[in-house]
């Protein structure tokens, strides 16, 4: 099924089975028989990565492996340091809820598990909603991550830049640079429905390296219907936008959702390439395109496993840049160790220059 097919369908009000969820307008959701009935699977990994490409690997909310399913986070990252040297894997990006409930045993299976890429692949992270507050339910912005990932477990590295200025101890805003393939990037990641202020530090990053492609990493963005969130248009149409969180309310609203952020951020700057996120359940994936105001196209994408069985089976999403100036995109488990062929799963794009 085609990203037309699926918002005509939702436009319309009509009903379809997705991913692991049955989707209606109305909100209603029921389990699906077969979490995998849009799936075309292929067996073993993916196709060996061309001359002189490179990879970024991408790591979508791991919260439910801390529910039972651990092994699934460890195989993600045991898979990627082992296959560092025939993929070239220049880094990697976790794009939130990277615990469940902000507990400490669920942020150690995160330590241990990133801990596998010390050394080998730098990594980027940020905060998802379930990673704020006493059980993940994100009625403040207070978090465990920098007791498990502090900052100076990050700031002696090369690919480090910094973090938010007016929290200069603090991870859940930081940007980090890395260069592959003969290019450089610049990498920013964002809390989860990132403040005013903190978009304005964004800025300044984004426009300090304008010579290098950006790639933004938040934890909500784009929403499962292809478009971004937008609670202005949309409030309650789209649901868990960072503005419906009590984050929000006791703060007068100081959150960002996705049209925000292309309004405020990433359409200012013309270096940006890229942005991708998860948190969005349903089928938890979606991608678009939009234009700056200089004519420079911005590839979006949403990409989300947790409905998965076992927490996620492990699905992992891998970013091959290639000479030719496009990103061949695939989800691949090592679990299961298949690839998953479908179009919503497996495309390429064409990045614009910078």
């Amino acid at each position: 099924m085609t990203s037309l097919d699926r918002r005509q369908l939702l436009k319309t009000g009509a009903s379809l089975a997705v991913g692991s969820s049955f989707i209606s307008l109305a909100g209603s959701q029921s389990l699906a028989a077969d979490p995998y009935a849009d799936a075309k699977f292929v067996e073993g990994e993916p196709a060996p990565i061309g001359k002189g490409s490179f990879t970024v690997a991408v790591l979508p909310d791991t919260q439910m492996y801390g529910e039972g399913h651990p092994e699934g986070f460890l195989q993600q990252t045991k898979w990627l340091a082992e296959n560092k040297k025939s993929r070239n894997i220049a880094a990697a990006l976790h794009l939130g809820d990277i615990t469940n409930r902000n507990t400490a045993e669920q942020w150690q299976l995160a330590a241990s598990a990133l801990a596998q890429l010390d050394g080998k692949i730098p990594y980027f992270l940020v905060p998802g909603n379930h990673d704020y507050s006493s059980g993940g339910k994100c009625h403040d912005r207070s978090t465990s991550l920098n007791d498990y990932f502090p900052i100076d477990k990050f700031r002696p590295l090369p690919t480090f830049g910094g973090v938010y200025d007016k929290e200069p101890r603090q991870m859940e805003n930081s940007y980090h640079l890395f260069s592959a393939g003969g290019r450089d990037f610049v990498v920013i990641g964002l809390e989860f429905g990132p403040r005013r202020d903190v978009v304005r530090w964004a800025n300044e990053i984004a426009a300090k390296h304008k010579d290098r492609e950006a790639i933004l990493i938040t934890h909500a963005y784009m929403y499962f219907d292809e478009t971004r969130y937008d609670w202005a248009e949309k409030q309650t149409k789209q649901t868990w936008n960072p503005h419906s969180y009590q984050v929000a309310k006791i703060s007068g609203g100081d959150v960002m959702d996705g049209t925000e952020l292309w309004n405020n951020l990433v359409s200012k700057h013309e270096n940006f390439i890229l942005t991708v996120n998860g948190h969005v359940l349903n089928d938890g994936l979606a991608r678009m395109t939009s234009t700056t105001p200089g004519g420079r196209d911005v590839h979006q994408m949403l990409v989300n496993f947790q409905m998965k069985p076992n927490g996620g089976d492990a699905w992992l999403r891998l970013l091959e840049f290639t000479t030719d100036g496009s990103v061949n995109v695939v989800d691949y488990s090592p679990t299961r160790n298949q690839v998953n062929a479908s179009p919503q799963n497996q495309f390429s794009l064409k990045l614009a220059k910078v």
